[in-house]
């Protein structure tokens, strides 16, 4: 057969179907249901194409009109899984009958839509309180009530409300949250609420951010008896209150994931609520511990957790330990972790030792940032990783934050792009001049001294608390070009007046104001450093393709 005269006609059903597949089922109903041929028409209307139907980014109107009006109403009785925008919700419901339909996913959500649909007065009360057993809202909610009055009305409403709820995902729509972006919405807090707020008979899957390690305990004290499978972001480690808590066997919890952003002294009492997970099969852990002046290698974790876990399967961690190095017998790398590593049989494990500033108590002025890995390294966030990390690619990896007490040279940048692919968020931490570009800065603009890094995903650039060196390395395009660079964080403004040669240096436009009005927003700057003292300055991308500067 001659390649040039076949034609997607010309191919069988089953290659068809294969193709269709890997097409969004929204658009194979749009494009193909009661399309002027048969043979599309009949495949656009498999059974796979409706069953799982997902509304997501949409905002041509005309779509969501003929799906309510001509094709949901002819497939409702395939569906079983919806997924759409908030404002999308009611029209798509009340479109059709649907006797199938167990699974929602809520984009955008906000406490208003508890108060408008989740009541007994709602025209969808019956599909949610008979129908839905499987319920994720991703939390969009800048509502700035108290969290007291936000727990009750969400939370527990929502448990109490969906009468056959077995599974409830509460998220934000980053999985893993930069630790420096706090929750617009209070995360689920226990402590102050009877024993009976928040239970539920038949619930068996919840994933969800509480306030304290308290919340985890209180969830797991016997309120949620059917519970299978926990996952939880944990904001304050270390308020743990003096409350005596249930601490009976948990035999039916099969999958547990405790994930916190802050640094915590409480390593002992997670611990404690672990031992009691004897049927655990899959554990997922992300914690950051300092204060313990030893350093939690895996030796630790397979006598401390691993052990109490002969049913485990799958073990997915980063932990991280600071000490100070007054503690350690002799400056540690990441080699001498490794050393636990083979000597217990654990494998695809990884570590990395970095030597950091301390944040609060500046006695011994530095720390070591000790951590230890599985792989492929799963999670979306890495901090305080040094001059000396791995070799290896982190493909999840979309928030970092580096830090050392040594200088970050030109190749360490390298580094970083070639084993971050998909990093959006970049925090430096660095004081430190550097020592190979320092003489050159600002200096033979037209003198090719390196390979110019690319950072293709990059939007976010903190450089706050770092030397006027790291400025000069991101926003010379001879040196890294970031072409989706939308926010730029930093302490002075003398240091861009002086990188960028008082906002006129041609080879700082590209990246610092990468396809905006660059004329415009350098007036701006201009305008603003001579009329006003700016101790912080922000580039921020607007709609519609406009900045605006923001003064801190």
């Amino acid at each position: 057969m001659n390649r040039s005269n076949v034609h997607l006609l010309d191919l069988p059903d089953e290659i068809l179907l294969i193709i269709l597949k890997n097409l969004n089922n929204i658009d194979v109903l749009y494009f193909l249901f009661d399309i002027n041929n048969e043979r599309l028409n009949i495949l656009a209307q498999e059974y796979i194409f409706s069953n799982i139907l997902k509304f997501v980014s949409i905002d041509n109107n005309s779509i969501i009109d003929r799906f309510c009006i001509d094709i949901l109403p002819r497939i409702h009785h395939n569906v079983k899984c919806f997924a759409f925008d908030a404002v999308f919700m009611e029209r798509i419901l009340l479109a059709a009958d649907y006797p199938n339909l167990t699974k929602l996913t809520i984009f955008h959500f906000q406490q208003e839509i508890v108060s408008n649909y989740f009541t007994n007065e709602s025209s969808l009360r019956s599909i949610f309180q008979e129908q839905i057993t499987n319920l994720t809202l991703i939390n969009n909610d800048k509502n700035e009530c108290a969290a007291k009055m936000y727990i009750e009305d969400v939370y527990v409403h929502i448990l109490t409300f969906f009468k056959n709820l077995k599974k409830l995902s509460i998220m934000e729509l980053s999985v893993m949250p930069c630790p420096y972006i706090p929750l617009c919405y209070p995360p689920l807090s226990l402590r102050y609420l009877p024993s009976t707020t928040f239970s539920s008979p038949i619930l068996t899957h919840l994933y969800i951010s509480v306030e304290t390690l308290d919340d985890c305990f209180y969830l797991l004290d016997g309120r949620l008896r059917k519970l299978t499978a926990l996952c939880v972001n944990v904001h304050y480690m270390d308020r743990f209150s003096e409350a005596v808590h249930n601490m009976d066997e948990l035999l039916n919890l099969k999958c547990f994931s405790l994930k916190s952003f802050c640094l915590f002294h409480q390593y002992d009492k997670i611990v404690l609520l672990l031992r009691r997970m004897s049927n655990l099969e899959k554990l997922t852990l992300n914690i950051s511990v300092e204060g313990r002046n030893k350093v939690i290698g895996c030796a630790f974790v397979q006598h401390d957790i691993l052990d109490y876990m002969p049913q485990l399967r799958s073990f997915t961690f980063y932990i991280c330990t600071y000490v100070d190095p007054i503690a350690l017998p002799h400056k540690l790398s990441s080699e001498d972790i490794q050393l636990t590593l083979t000597n217990i049989g654990l494998q695809h494990v990884s570590s990395t030792v970095s030597y950091v500033h301390r944040s609060t108590d500046f006695v011994y002025g530095v720390r070591a940032a000790c951590s230890i890995f599985s792989l492929p390294f799963e999670f979306d966030y890495l901090r305080d990783i040094g001059n000396n990390f791995p070799n290896i690619v982190f493909n999840y990896v979309t928030c970092l934050v580096i830090q050392d007490i040594i200088p970050f040279e030109h190749e360490f940048f390298m580094r970083i792009a070639r084993s971050f692919p998909l990093l959006k968020h970049l925090c430096i931490r660095n004081r430190e001049s550097q020592k190979l570009d320092s003489l050159m800065a600002f200096s033979s603009d037209n003198c090719q001294l390196h390979s110019i890094i690319e950072y293709p995903h990059l939007t976010i650039l903190d450089i706050k608390f770092s030397h006027i060196d790291y400025v000069e390395q991101f926003l010379n395009e001879t040196k890294t070009f970031i072409p989706y660079l939308t926010e730029l964080e930093f302490s002075f403004i003398d240091y861009l007046e002086a990188v960028t040669k008082d906002f006129t240096r041609e080879e700082t436009r590209r990246n610092y104001l990468q396809y905006y009005a660059a004329v415009t927003i350098y007036d701006m700057c201009k305008a603003l450093s001579k009329s006003i003292e700016i101790r912080n300055i922000r580039l921020v991308e607007k709609t519609g393709g406009k900045s605006s500067i923001h003064s801190k």
